[in-house]
Formats: C-alpha cells, sequence, structure tokens
C-alpha cells in the first residue's frame, strides 16, 4: 500500500470565497483512508453545462457574479476557501476478477456542504492514478453531467452532477481529445471496494472505523436492530443490499444499461455511480450488451441484478471481519432477492397502470417481454404507447400493434391486458403510467450529436438535452424528434470503459 503522509502538490492556488460551510467528516477519518491532494490546472477554461437544480440544492449559484471565479475553482484553478481537497484509496473486483488498490485515479473530493460531498473529476493526478494522466474527456464528462440528471429525474438514485468546465488543452485516449472537469455531487462517494480495500489489506481497525462512519452517517437504524442479535454490522449488509435492489430494479424497469458494475463501482448507498458505457436500450434486448470492452457479456442487461448480487456477497466477505459468523453474512444477503423480486414486480405493474403487483399483473408482463424482445421492438416508446393506449384501449387505435412487425401475438396480449385493466376507474390506469414510462431516455445517438456539437463549442444541444430529461414524462411538443426511433446510425455507436 502507498504511503500516505505526504500531500500530492501539483500547484499552490490562491483561494476564492464561495460562501458555502465545508466539513470534512470523512477526511477526518485520517491518512489511512485519504491524501491531500491539490487540483492541476486547466488552462483557459469555459462553460460547457450547468445545472440549475443542483446549484439550488448545494447553494451555489454559478451564474451570479462569481461565475468566473467558480469556473477557474471548478476546473482546478485555484483553491474554495474552506475546501480540503483529498483522494481517497479503495480496492475492487473488476470484470469478477480481483484488482487490487484502486482508489480515486482522476476524481478529487473537495469536503461536504449542505449535506453533499462535492468531487471534481478529470482534475489532473491523484497519488491513485497508477498510469493514468487523471484528467477526463469532454466526451466522457458531458456524458456523466447528463445522465446523472437524467436518472435522478426518473427516480432513480443517483449520484448528481453540477457543471462541465472544457479546456482546449489536449487529452490522449484512442485519439486526441479536449479536457473537461465534472463537478458530481452525492452524500457520499463510498464504495464497495472502500471496504474490500481494508479487509483485503488486514487493517481491520480502519474497517471498523469505515463501517462506523457510514452507520452513523447513512444507516442508524443499524445500531437498534435487533434481528441479527444485535450485530450493527450484519444489519449494515442487509441495508446495503436492500437499497441496492430497489436501484437494480429501477434500472431493469426503466431499461438502463450502467455496463461497468465492477465493486468499486458500486455506491454503499445505492446510487447509480460512475457513468461510463451506460446505455438506455432501444430495442428491447436482455441479452444486451452496451460495453464492447466487455467481451464475455458480464454485465449484460439481464446479468445486472445477478451481479448485483455478487457484489453484494463480496461486500459481504470484507465486512466479515466484522460480523463475524459466515452464516449471519449470508443470512442478510437473501434479503436482496427477495427485495430485488417484489421492488421489480411493483415497477412493472406501475408501468402497466397498477398501483400493486398481483399475480394477473405479473403474468402480463412476464408474457410481455418475450414479445418485445422476439419483434426486437423499442422499449421506451411501446411503454409511452402502452400508456395512451391504456386511457380508451379501443379497437382503432392501433398505435402500439404497429410497432410490431407481426402484430396478431401484441393483439392477442392487449385484449387481456384490457380485461385486467376492466375494473379500474376510467383513465386510473394511463395517468399512473405517464408518471412511469417516461416519453424521453437520454439515447446515445443524442448524446453523440451534443457531443459532436460541443466539440465545436456549440453547447446548445446539451442545454436542450438537459431542459428535456430533466422532466422526461412531460410531452415537450417542441422536442418531438427527441422521442422518436433513434436513426439508424445509432447501432453502430461503440461504447467501452473509455466512454
Amino acid at each position: 500500500m502507498r504511503h500516505h503522509s505526504e500531500t500530492h502538490h501539483a500547484h499552490a492556488a490562491p483561494s476564492i470565497d464561495s460562501g458555502l460551510l465545508w466539513q470534512h467528516s470523512f477526511a477526518s477519518l485520517g491518512s489511512a483512508f485519504a491524501v491531500p491532494t491539490q487540483p492541476t490546472a486547466l488552462p483557459d477554461p469555459y462553460w460547457v453545462a450547468r445545472s440549475q437544480q443542483v446549484s439550488r440544492l448545494i447553494g451555489l449559484p454559478l451564474d451570479g457574479p462569481q461565475a468566473s471565479t467558480l469556473l477557474h475553482a471548478l476546473s482546478g484553478n485555484c483553491a474554495i476557501a474552506g475546501s480540503q481537497p483529498i483522494a481517497s484509496v479503495y480496492s475492487g473486483h473488476q470484470f469478477g476478477m480481483w484488482a487490487g488498490q484502486l482508489g480515486d485515479g482522476r476524481a478529487i473530493l473537495l469536503g461536504e456542504t449542505s449535506g453533499q460531498e462535492i468531487q471534481i473529476k478529470g482534475a489532473g493526478r491523484t497519488p491513485f492514478s497508477r498510469r493514468g494522466d487523471g484528467r477526463a474527456v469532454l466526451r466522457s464528462s458531458i456524458r456523466e453531467f447528463l445522465c446523472s440528471e437524467a436518472m435522478h429525474a426518473l427516480g432513480i438514485p443517483s449520484t448528481r452532477a453540477l457543471c462541465v468546465t472544457g479546456s482546449d488543452a489536449p487529452v490522449y485516449r484512442e485519439t486526441q481529445e479536449s479536457a473537461a472537469v465534472v463537478t458530481r455531487v452525492a452524500p457520499s462517494f463510498i464504495r464497495f471496494g472502500h471496504f474490500e480495500h481494508f479487509c483485503h489489506t488486514h487493517q481491520t481497525t480502519a474497517l471498523k472505523t469505515l463501517a462506523d462512519y457510514v452507520i452513523e452517517r447513512f444507516y442508524p437504524q443499524c445500531r437498534t436492530d435487533q434481528r441479527f442479535g444485535g450485530n450493527p454490522y450484519a444489519s449494515l449488509l442487509e441495508a446495503v443490499s436492500t437499497r441496492t435492489a430497489h436501484t437494480l430494479a429501477l434500472w431493469q424497469c426503466v431499461g438502463f444499461c450502467h455496463g461497468v458494475m465492477n465493486t468499486d463501482n458500486m455506491s454503499i448507498l445505492g446510487l447509480t455511480l460512475d457513468y461510463g458505457p451506460f446505455q438506455f436500450l432501444d430495442a428491447y434486448d436482455s441479452t444486451h450488451i452496451c460495453n464492447h470492452s466487455d467481451t464475455q457479456g458480464r454485465y449484460a442487461f439481464a446479468e445486472q441484478a445477478p451481479i448485483a448480487h455478487w457484489n453484494l456477497f463480496c461486500l459481504g466477505q470484507a465486512l466479515l471481519p466484522l460480523i463475524g459468523e459466515p452464516s449471519q453474512a449470508l443470512a442478510t444477503l437473501e434479503s436482496y432477492q427477495h427485495t430485488y423480486r417484489e421492488a421489480l414486480a411493483a415497477g412493472m405493474a406501475a408501468k402497466l397502470g397498477f398501483s400493486h403487483s398481483s399475480a394477473p399483473v405479473e403474468q402480463l408482463w412476464h408474457d410481455l417481454l418475450p414479445l418485445l424482445q422476439a419483434q426486437r421492438v423499442d422499449y421506451t416508446i411501446f411503454w409511452r404507447r402502452l400508456s395512451h393506449w391504456a386511457e380508451h384501449h379501443k379497437a382503432h387505435d392501433t398505435s402500439v400493434q404497429e410497432l410490431f412487425v407481426q402484430p396478431a401475438s401484441i393483439q392477442q396480449w392487449l385484449a387481456r391486458y384490457a380485461q385486467v385493466l376492466a375494473p379500474l376507474p376510467p383513465g386510473q390506469a394511463a395517468a399512473l403510467m405517464r408518471k412511469t414510462n417516461p416519453k424521453f431516455v437520454l439515447r446515445q445517438y443524442a448524446l453523440q450529436m451534443a457531443i459532436a456539437a460541443a466539440q465545436n463549442k456549440d453547447f446548445s444541444l446539451v442545454e436542450q438535452l438537459l431542459a428535456i430529461v430533466e422532466r422526461p414524462y412531460d410531452e415537450h411538443p417542441h422536442a418531438q424528434s427527441w422521442a422518436d426511433f433513434p436513426p439508424d446510425w445509432a447501432s453502430q455507436i461503440v461504447l467501452t470503459c473509455s466512454s
């Protein structure tokens, strides 16, 4: 393990007063957990995108009189008074293999304010950058910014994104690209991999310190839970399992593919974390692999829920020195599968317009998904059209059938669906469905177009997409084209871990 007594110096920076009140609870855990790390200056930065919602969340206006100084501060060019930049150490399993020590290789935590941690990603090397340059590129930063806010608006637990700043400074990936920094926000960025690190390096005292910190701040009920013999660490594992199960069910309901579900990308709070080669499904395909680096299909769409369970097992192993009894750790993990099944059933029932699940409703969606897969039906468009069809379910409304090359099978299914809907008051199901089935998701082709424009200093499409994905259930009649079928060239977009 690295020696943690030295500050990682990049430059001495002047300080600006943002007016934020900072706390540093994670940094206070000590040198075993994080290293003081100064950002590296980014030449001639410019604003790429700003979220007014997140700005209000943390009380930091980005368009006021301090906009220019904040542009430089959030690009790593000057310090924010009261912040204490650090990079944390963690380890993890990557693609099922133990990868050893990892850590914040290009993310620097500034501290906490308004109950949220503020982290700048892409602001230069840290002690954990290994062979990396610590930079992020404009392409990946825009992707993370927009998807963070899209997921939040969909009701899916996620890290948030305050802004993206850009620079013409070159960064080399597969080709030369331009640099960017994304400022992201979350109650905590602690990962499963933080716990794995201290377990695998036999630092049991530090492991206990970390677990106690997480329980105190985020899971205080674990201290009084008596179900596992009063063991708070077993209760913590169950609580994390429950949150993770709910998040995974929401991913599956909306058709979200993460792409890199390594244990170091799993949030201890059940947040969607680290947006790399993510994708929302176009044509429904349960075997879809969105990450071309995933040659074995480990993180295919249908594998996400089982992989989350595997990752929780790794977390359970990491907590075992504190839990003590392996059978007790395994017992807490049982909650995941039960919670996931219930959450998925409830989510799919809501997509069909029912306030709770039942055997007939569950049979409906179990029979539906193979129909969508067999005829490669667009997942988002299908559900949105079904939301409107459910308003009256009249025979002359063929909008749903038109999505199928062979409509006979869906016609039979719609007839069954209408029977199950019949007892509900008119319009009730459709009203719920329009709040559950988004009209807009963040399609790959839309991102590609926004990124291409941004690379030519035109950020209007990024702003337009942000406005839409912040309210994905609204009709947005002026933006209808973003809800249409993706163009043919969209299927040629390749996403890898560098995305």
